[in-house]
């Protein structure tokens, strides 16, 4: 038998392994990285509900709005220390943005990194602007700058927040999808799977800090688009892994198919949906309960699809 577990036969010129990319050497990436793309996907679903509940939303929906807004741009700083730290060489971090000979900005369009540096960047100066004027408007902070929130410029802000909220959620996996690892490489879907699992976990976190604050239509609003959010995420997920196929069986091995199975598909998207599905199932605790889970899916997804692929 071959090192991983493969006939020695698979090693012939005529016979076939998995994927070529099984050979690469794997980025040794900690924890941080999967708290950072946890943190990260809710942080854009939130700006993204957020300016939906603002722009097409009636007046009942602002103060669970104002909530997607003082979630996405407080997370923004943790990502970036929790993506610093993580580096070999943290100082080095600003390489991504500046050129070090010359000093001057600096944008790669073809480099997903550079591209994805700076599309973090924007949406964190666009959901910051934002989350200073919900703050006005709270009386917390000056009222003039309640027009970052307000009136045209306001709009307009809220929409840029929420569009590149999108870009943020799907980002990580579109940086691992341009990776030449095994399952990150060998599939364009992750992107796609990260931006629904993100917006699932925004609108799960949004209702339970709205529970007591936010109108009772809109809670239910937020129930619906976990729960069709949710359901997209299947799609994808079952898509991925048929498309994988001998990829999938060799990297979700040991265990981490298991944890797939049971944590993210069954318990993580499941039984939240069965749960909106039939809202009497646990009384008042139904909501919550539905949302807490939805959470720990949305990380045991990104935790199984990074260390599964670092330890192949």
């Amino acid at each position: 038998m071959g090192e991983r577990g493969w006939p020695v036969t698979n090693l012939l010129p005529w016979a076939t392994v998995p994927s070529d990319t099984f050979y690469t050497h794997a980025p040794d990436w900690t924890w941080l990285i999967v708290v950072y793309f946890f943190v990260g996907g809710i942080a854009g679903g939130s700006a993204f509900l957020g300016a939906l509940l603002d722009l097409f939303g009636s007046r009942a929906d602002r103060p669970v709005a104002r909530i997607g807004h003082l979630i996405a741009a407080p997370l923004m700083p943790i990502c970036g220390v929790l993506l610093i730290w993580d580096l070999n060489r943290p100082e080095r971090f600003w390489h991504m943005m500046i050129q070090s000979e010359t000093g001057f900005p600096m944008f790669k369009y073809w480099s997903p990194i550079s591209f994805g540096a700076w599309g973090v960047g924007l949406f964190s100066i666009f959901s910051g602007l934002v989350f200073l004027g919900v703050l006005a408007e709270m009386g917390i902070l000056p009222g003039a700058l309640r027009s970052l929130h307000e009136g045209t410029l306001g709009r307009v802000l809220t929409a840029l927040s929420g569009l590149s909220g999108i870009f943020v959620a799907g980002y990580t996996g579109m940086l691992l999808a341009d990776t030449n690892r095994p399952l990150w490489g060998d599939t364009t879907l992750l992107g796609v799977l990260f931006l629904f699992s993100g917006v699932s976990a925004a609108a799960a976190l949004m209702t339970i800090l709205g529970l007591r604050r936010g109108h009772p239509a809109t809670v239910h609003w937020l129930g619906r688009m976990d729960f069709y959010s949710s359901l997209l995420e299947l799609v994808v997920l079952v898509v991925l892994l048929i498309s994988l196929g001998a990829v999938a069986r060799e990297v979700l091995g040991n265990g981490w198919g298991v944890l797939l199975g049971i944590g993210v598909i069954l318990a993580g998207i499941l039984v939240p949906m069965a749960i909106h599905w039939r809202p009497r199932l646990l009384g008042r605790m139904s909501v919550p309960s539905a949302a807490a889970l939805v959470l720990l899916g949305s990380f045991l997804l990104r935790t199984v699809i990074v260390m599964a692929s670092e330890g192949a």
